[in-house]
């Protein structure tokens, strides 16, 4: 530290908060350690008694700590966001549209483990809407070596650690199977639960049909969606493992790429995703999909929705956080379903 005059001060870091009282108003901070003094402070700390001042002497080998915030900031700032302005060292990052966010883990834990300096984010996988904080940055100490930030910019690789992938599909395809709702017998309650499901997304249902457990007729209606231009297939029905469930067949005679068929999440154990040729989703979902409040299809769809490949990888890692308990009040996504 260095005391000076507070008239010579401008430019300088404070080192302490300085209090400000008005007698029956308010007593508080006016400004708080790690402020750059302006010239148009002077006369608020001259009037608050301080005609000298203590401030941070100015060392060309450090940052101040909103200089070094802005570093994390851009370490982790990818596209579609944007940052807040530096406070007390500490940044957030900010959605500038809706999408699915991802997360470089492995980077952000290496920046994290350098010490006096943290990233903490939102779990990559799941939605964000436009305006949502991503992440909050911030340095620890007043000042921090420049050398540090350099090795966090190194720790960190050469991609933003966050990425906002827009929702882009907009068309699904719905086959609804089953020769009880084919044929009468019950009401398609399935096909509902889907279209409420794709809505905050976007995305419409733009064909539906009804089959019979027949897999040439399913697998042919898969093809008939692809070839009209959907963004996804949907399947829903006939996806155990009784002889009589024929849409994982289907599906597989596509010609489309099985990622999976199972997948270790409750509910949704019985879940199958497949890739057309192009790249786009061919799903078939579980009964648990129809009556569960959230299921594998929840943890699913984001990716759909941004057209973001899922990877069998991806879904084997589920099995941890891929319990739902069933809360009798639902706050998903702010629980640890599929975290």
């Amino acid at each position: 530290m260095k005391l000076m005059k507070t008239e010579d001060a401008a430019g300088q870091v404070l080192c302490h908060d300085i209090t400000q009282i008005i007698r029956g108003v308010s007593k508080g901070p006016v400004f708080r350690k790690g402020h750059v003094i302006q010239e148009e402070d002077i006369p608020v700390l001259l009037s608050v008694g301080k005609e000298s001042i203590y401030i941070w002497e100015n060392d060309a080998t450090r940052l101040h700590e909103n200089e070094a915030a802005v570093i994390l900031r851009d370490i982790c700032m990818g596209s579609h966001m944007h940052g807040s302005e530096a406070k007390e060292g500490k940044i957030e990052v900010i959605a500038d549209c809706d999408g699915l966010l991802t997360v470089d883990t492995a980077h952000v834990k290496a920046v994290n483990s350098l010490g006096e300096m943290m990233i903490a984010t939102r779990h990559g996988g799941f939605a964000v809407k436009k305006g949502d904080v991503l992440a909050g940055t911030r340095i620890i100490p007043l000042v921090i070596e420049k050398e540090k930030m350099a090795q966090a910019r190194a720790a960190a690789g050469t991609v933003p650690l966050l990425q906002i992938r827009p929702f882009k599909a907009k068309r699904a395809g719905v086959v609804t199977t089953g020769n009880e709702v084919f044929r009468g017998r019950i009401a398609d309650t399935f096909t509902p639960v889907i279209e409420d499901k794709l809505r905050p997304f976007g995305i419409s249902m733009e064909r539906h049909v009804t089959l019979a457990d027949d897999p040439a007729a399913i697998t042919a209606a898969i093809q008939d969606m692809l070839e009209q231009g959907m963004d996804m297939v949907l399947c829903s029905g006939g996806m155990s493992v009784d002889p009589d469930d024929q849409t994982p067949l289907a599906i597989k005679n596509t010609g489309a790429a099985v990622v999976t068929y199972g997948a270790p999440v409750l509910p949704g154990a019985m879940f199958l995703l497949a890739y057309a040729a192009d790249g786009r989703p061919v799903v078939g979902l579980p009964g648990c999909v129809m009556y569960a409040k959230r299921t594998i299809f929840d943890l699913v769809l984001p990716a759909l929705a941004a057209g973001v490949a899922v990877t069998a990888d991806q879904l084997s890692s589920l099995g941890e956080g891929g319990l739902c308990l069933n809360c009798k009040v639902c706050t998903f996504p702010n629980c640890g379903f599929g975290k």
